[in-house]
């Protein structure tokens, strides 16, 4: 069990659940009556910590900035709303208990939050003989902010087509033409170079183009992704609550 001087120091750190996920920052500690040990904190939790919730610190224990409890982060979530208005009642002490699955051990009276005297409570004033004789009137506002998460990924992938082209190439073939000629002075002696009547062959060779397909790769382009950041503006409408003081009595006032 932790001492209410070191728990005090809590105040203001963070919350994290049995797994080490965010809860919520400390807003107050509340001791039990009988005991004066710490029994509870009040964690602002929901979005933008709009919403407080209480948590059991029996069993919690401190790591630099953080203090972590042993309870899932949606069972603490789905604790049971009580207003924290300074101190818990014994039949909201008893359903934060059952919630949480502990065994309700409560006195005549039940927890209220500790400061500096181990009985006020931490960092907010209320009515009662220990305080001046003033009423303090609070206000809830609303603290809006960002936070950044994962909306989706993006990749390039790279695959194969195919598809057909068409090149037209031009080829070129030899024919045989026969060309004849007159006996003329000119060409007499090869003319009558052999016998005067005999069979012979004379054979030319003949030559085509063929088409040749080859095929090489070739880098074309480079593509990367890239990330832009796109700001609009949105609405956000929340309820907040605030206190009216009121005069009661049979005085005249002014």
């Amino acid at each position: 069990m932790v001492d209410v001087d070191t728990v005090r120091s809590w105040q203001g750190r963070t919350m994290v659940d049995r797994d080490g996920d965010k809860l919520g920052d400390i807003e107050s500690i509340y001791v039990d009556d009988q005991t004066g040990q710490p029994a509870w904190a009040l964690v602002n939790t929901g979005l933008f910590g709009t919403r407080s919730t209480f948590v059991p610190i029996a069993q919690a224990s401190a790591t630099g900035d953080q203090v972590q409890v042993p309870y899932e982060k949606q069972r603490i979530k789905d604790a049971p709303n009580i207003d924290p208005d300074g101190h818990l009642s014994e039949q909201e002490e008893q359903e934060l208990w059952r919630h949480y699955g502990l065994d309700y051990g409560a006195g005549d009276d039940a927890d209220r939050a500790a400061t500096d005297e181990d009985r006020d409570r931490v960092g907010r004033d209320t009515s009662g003989p220990t305080t001046d004789d003033a009423m303090t009137r609070s206000e809830e506002e609303l603290r809006v902010g960002t936070e950044t998460r994962e909306r989706g990924r993006a990749r390039l992938r790279k695959y194969v087509v195919t598809e057909p082209q068409q090149v037209t190439v031009p080829v070129s073939r030899e024919e045989v033409r026969v060309e004849r000629e007159p006996i003329t002075d000119a060409n007499l002696g090869a003319a009558t170079s052999g016998p005067a009547i005999s069979e012979e062959e004379h054979e030319v060779t003949l030559r085509q183009e063929e088409v040749v397909v080859d095929k090489r790769a070739v880098p074309k382009e480079r593509v990367r992704l890239d990330t832009e950041t796109v700001t609009e503006e949105r609405q956000v409408a929340e309820e907040v609550r605030k206190e009216q003081i009121e005069v009661d009595g049979d005085q005249d006032r002014r």
